[in-house]
């Protein structure tokens, strides 16, 4: 066993140790992972009563916070095939959270838009990962909204951020202060 690396429990070497530090970020994958599970999992329980689930979810989300996205800049969103989002989105608008309408100018083109029963379960599933968000925060340092932004955009790809940023209604500085509730 060669004793001139050493590493830490989390499996990462100490800081200084041979240079570079490219082993993997065991910590802050696993803490992401838990972190989402429990951010979905409220959701998920309120879903599930409905027979919905997380695709419903993303769904609904994008639909209710963009009325009348396209189904072409839905797929875009969430990077999924016509087909996942076949199956999904049939249930959404058979059981009236979702409708689709003809666009203005190309009557070809189909408009998503929440309808006002999807409107009150997206802002009941908002409502729950916004109080974990609130939890969690109030543990922290002030400020530390701006960090988390800050870190969660610098983990999407560079080339998509500008236009995450713009989704989400933040401008490029991040400095657009979230409205009160």
């Amino acid at each position: 066993m060669d004793s001139a690396v050493e590493t830490r429990p989390d499996g990462r070497s100490p800081a200084g140790a041979g240079g570079t530090d490219t082993s993997p970020m065991y910590d802050l994958i696993e803490l992401f992972f838990f972190a989402y599970r429990d951010f979905v999992g409220d959701p998920d329980r309120k879903l599930e009563s409905i027979g919905f689930g997380r695709a419903h979810h993303r769904v609904l989300h994008f639909v209710n916070r963009n009325p009348g996205l396209t189904i072409a800049e839905l797929l875009d969103i969430l990077r999924i095939t016509k087909q996942s989002l076949s199956r999904v989105l049939k249930e959404l608008l058979e059981q009236n959270y979702v409708e689709q309408r003809a666009g203005v100018n190309d009557r070809r083109q189909r408009l998503l838009f929440p309808t006002p029963k999807g409107i009150r379960l997206a802002l009941d599933l908002s409502r729950l990962q916004s109080e974990r968000f609130s939890r969690a925060l109030a543990s922290l340092p002030p400020g530390s909204e701006h960090m988390a932004v800050e870190f969660l955009l610098a983990m999407i790809d560079p080339q998509e951020r500008e236009k995450v940023a713009t989704l989400v209604g933040r401008d490029a500085a991040l400095s657009l202060p979230r409205p009160a509730p």
